[in-house]
This record gives C-alpha cells, structure tokens and sequence, in this order.
C-alpha cells in the first residue's frame, strides 16, 4: 500500500497545476435503457456512435501498480471530425473531412447500484489528461478520491482532449527545448537575456508549425468542447454530468453554452473566467500566487519548527534563486538547480498546502548544496522523468492556450509589464509577463470561444477556494456570473481546487450530482 500511495501522490503532484485533482472481479451489467427516437439520433454529434469498450487493467497498472480494489477499468476510442466547422457537422477549413481520436477510460465500482449514468472529468491544463485522472479518482476516500457515494452511482469516465496524451497527440516540443524554458531564468533583466528567451519560443513556435502548419488552429477549447458533446453520445447518456477542475471549467463552461439543453449537473473546481485576456489572465495568477507565498510565509512563522527557513522565508526562498543566478548547485546526475528550476520548484509547492513544508525543506537542503528535493518539485510541476523525458503536457497546453488567445500583448509592452509586476508581484510578476512570449511567438490562428450565458441550462455550482493561486478566488463568481446560472460555493482553503477534500464541500457537491440539490447560496466551507 506504501507504494501504490506514493505513486498517487507523486501522480497528484504532477497534475496539481492543472487541477490538484484528488486522488487511484467482476463488473455490473448495464442498465436497459429506453430507445433514442429517430429526431434524437439525428441530432447526435457526426461520428457519434456507442462507445465499443474493451477491459484496459494494465492503465491502472502502468500509473500506480495497481487497480483500486472493486474497480473495473475498460477502455474506448472514439472518432470526431477535426474541425467541427459551424457546429452543425459540415466542417471547413483545416483539417476538413480528416478526425481526430479521443480515448476515453471507464471505472466502474463492481458495488454500483441504482446507476445515474457517467461523471465525465477533466483536469485542467489544458493537456492534462483525463484518463490517468479517472485511474487516480477511483481509488476513493482512503487515497483522497472521490466519495463511495458517488463511484456507486456513477461511471467515472475520463477522456483525454484532442491533442493531449492518447488522443492524437501534439507534439512538437524537444526535451532539450523544455530543458531550456524551464530552467531559464524567470526574471531575464538584460535585453540579451530577454532576447534569449524569446528566441528560444521563437523556435518552439517554429517547430510547431513546420509539423502542424494550419492544423494548430484545431486546438482550441470550443472545438474540443464539441467534441465532450461527442463523449456524452457515446457513453449513452442523454444528459451530462461532469466535473470540471481548473482549465476544465473554461471547457465545461464552453459546452454549457454551446448544448445547455445537454447539461444535467456540472460542477467547476477552480474556475477560470472566460473573459479574460492573456494580460489580465496572467496578472490574475501573478496576485493570486504572491497571495499564496505569502499565506505559506505566514505558516512558516508561525511553525517554525516544521519550517527552517523561518522567521523570514520570503528572504530566505528569494536569495535562493538570486544564488542560482550566479551559482546554480550541481546535483549527483549534473543538472544544474539554475533559477528557473528553483522559481518552478516554488511555483509546485503552492498548489498544494501539503507542498508548504517539502518547499521549506527543498530550499534548506539547497542552501546545503543539495537540490535533489528542489528537482523533485520542479519536475513534477513539468512532467520530467527522471531520463529527462517529458510527456506531451506542454506541447498541448501551448496549442491550446495560444489558439484560443485572441489579444496578444507586443514584445514593447511585455517588457514593459515585467518591470511593473515586479513592483507590485515580486517574486511571480516579472515570470508571468515574459511567459505571454510563448503565446506571442505563436504561429497558429486564433479560434476565440464563446463568452456568455448558458442560457437553458440547469445551475451549475461553482467552487472557489479562497486561498487559490492558480485561479485565484475572484473568478469563481465571474465565472458563475457570466454563465448566469452559476452557484458559487467558497471553500475557505489553502491550495488548487477544493473537491473531494472536507466533508462540507463534499456533502454539498455529492448531493447536488446525485439528487441535483443545489447548494444553498452563499455556502462557505471551513478550511478542516
């Protein structure tokens, strides 16, 4: 059990920046269900069909060791078109006529009774997968999962979007190039530097487009939202459930306004307004994380014996990365702790409160010339193996974000906003100004989604945490606002995402996916 619990912790950790997703016999038969009518055939998504399911054990295998116990794991693939074009099937452009596959995976509990139908989940990202998610979710409450109540009334069906992991893959990035961006420094002051880092994406994005030319405008969250409609067919459910963390609120959010007749309950955990730009976005995590350092600073005083690098940890964590500037500590394999893996080490540990002490305890051991613990941080956050391997994660996070940034800022002002964020966010401000860099060097067209209500659609709860640095607080209510049929529950916490972890918020959200109760207005849930 130690191993399989810290396979699943090492695999939380690795997603915690996309969503901080919690945490990995025989099978029921299917419930008979009624004959769709031909009008409600001929309205399903082209190329929508039963999903053909086949037992896929060695996923739960190659992730954490093991399946959950009294979990059965099957496995689907599922065509759909690569560019839905207007939306009513008759594609155009890139990609016309040509289909992308999505993988999905199925858990179902072999203790399932009274069966509502699937839970669909995403992680976030966007380029998290959510296949590995539905691996990890179905290991229940002892693993941090989700609750019995629900994997005994629902399928837990994760699906990978187009582009990420299983589902015809974007890749396009080297290791050596993500070598490169992570490790660079976070705050390039000199116009060399500067020129270096933009250099470097200008190459990625060079890269991209010599292997995918026009198809990466294929990307973006309306068309994979599309593609859900096309998830919710094949798992045969008339309407769907789901469960959205991070930038798998954005996506959700798109489906509620695209099919809000489709949508039975959704909940969004961690949410992201949709109106925001590329600046506004990323000055938003730039507050929302120096709201988080400091919260961790504060522990670290008040825990002193927990925290070595009390009583001023701020200090303590920004000479870290001003020495690896000009000093970076060398570790057994001779990778350099340079700044940048430093700054992302950081940037990990803030997504979970749990992440506050190993951060404490990676910068002491640094300062001890040991950066072992530092690079298990930083890797985590980047999806590094420990050959120096990454997945796809960024190759699809970048195809994403940038097809569906539609103002980007010029190199002038990007400049200009690392000077002023330095000011205001030390320590993460001038990292998420030059970071905008990728998506301007990005040679794709933009596909913009949409931004309003979701009008029709039953309410769709809402969680923000307050303590959030990736999406910070103050989106949740923007989020459920402009949907105009959002419900905002506020978890008092510490850390990315809030479902399954107290028993309130859990209370709230199991009641509503199963009985479809609403959470009350105005519902705040204690930290513990």
């Amino acid at each position: 059990m130690t191993r399989t619990l810290h396979r699943i912790r090492r695999a939380r950790l690795a997603l915690a920046w996309l969503a901080v997703v919690a945490l990995v016999a025989t099978g029921c038969t299917l419930p008979a269900f009624a004959p769709r009518t031909d009008a409600e055939r001929a309205d399903e998504p082209r190329g929508a069909g039963a999903a053909q399911w086949r037992p896929c054990p060695e996923v739960a295998d190659e992730l954490v060791g093991r399946g959950a116990p009294e979990m059965r794991y099957d496995c689907a693939r599922i065509a759909v078109p690569r560019n839905w074009g207007d939306g009513s099937g008759a594609a155009a452009g890139p990609g016309s006529g040509e289909t992308f596959e999505i993988a999905l995976l199925r858990a179902r509990s072999t203790k399932q009774r009274d069966r509502i139908g699937s839970l669909v989940l995403n992680p976030g990202g966007p380029g998290g997968s959510g296949v590995d998610t539905a691996v990890y979710l179905s290991f229940g409450p002892a693993f941090g999962g989700l609750p019995d109540s629900i994997t005994q009334r629902f399928d837990i069906v994760g699906f990978d979007p187009r582009g990420v992991a299983r589902s015809s893959p974007v890749e396009c990035i080297s290791d050596a190039e993500l070598d490169a961006s992570f490790g660079a420094d976070p705050d390039p002051r000199s116009q060399a530097a500067f020129d270096d880092y933009r250099a470097l994406n200008q190459r990625i994005g060079r890269s991209c487009a010599d292997r995918y030319g026009d198809q990466l405008s294929l990307y973006g969250t309306e068309q994979a939202a599309r593609d859900m409609d096309a998830v919710r067919a094949a798992v045969g459910d008339d309407k769907l459930t789901y469960l959205g963390y991070s930038y798998g609120t954005l996506l959700g959010a798109t489906y509620a306004q695209l099919y809000p007749e489709r949508v039975r309950a959704f909940v969004f955990d961690g949410a992201v307004d949709p109106r925001q730009d590329l600046i506004a976005g990323s000055e938003s995590q730039a507050k929302g994380f120096e709201r988080a350092f400091d919260n961790f600073t504060r522990w670290c005083t008040a825990n002193a014996g927990s925290c070595p690098l009390a009583p001023d940890a701020r200090g303590a964590v920004t000479a870290a990365i001003d020495e690896a500037r000009v000093s970076p500590v060398r570790g057994t394999d001779g990778r350099e702790a340079t700044a940048g893996w430093v700054f992302y080490a950081i940037i990990s540990s803030l997504y979970t409160e749990s992440g506050w002490q190993q951060l404490a305890r990676a910068i002491d051991r640094l300062e001890d010339g040991d950066p072992a613990e530092v690079f298990t941080l930083a890797d985590a956050y980047a999806g590094r193996e420990e050959d120096g391997r990454y997945s796809n994660l960024f190759d699809a996070n970048l195809a994403v974000n940038c097809t569906d940034a539609t103002r980007k800022p010029s190199v002038d002002r990007i400049r200009q906003l690392q000077s002023q964020w330095r000011e205001r966010y030390p320590l993460f401000g001038p990292a998420l100004a030059v970071g905008m860099l990728a998506c301007v060097e990005w040679p794709g067209q933009p596909d913009p989604y949409p931004t309003g209500a979701a009008t029709g659609a039953p309410p769709i709860v809402v969680i923000g945490t307050t303590g959030d640095p990736a999406t910070p607080y103050e989106q949740a209510p923007a989020l459920a606002s402009m949907l105009g049929v959002g419900r905002v529950l506020t978890w008092e916490g510490e850390g990315h995402t809030a479902y399954p972890q107290t028993s309130c918020v859990n209370g709230a959200i199991d009641a509503y996916l199963i009985d479809l109760t609403v959470p009350r207005e105005g519902l705040r849930c204690p930290a513990r």
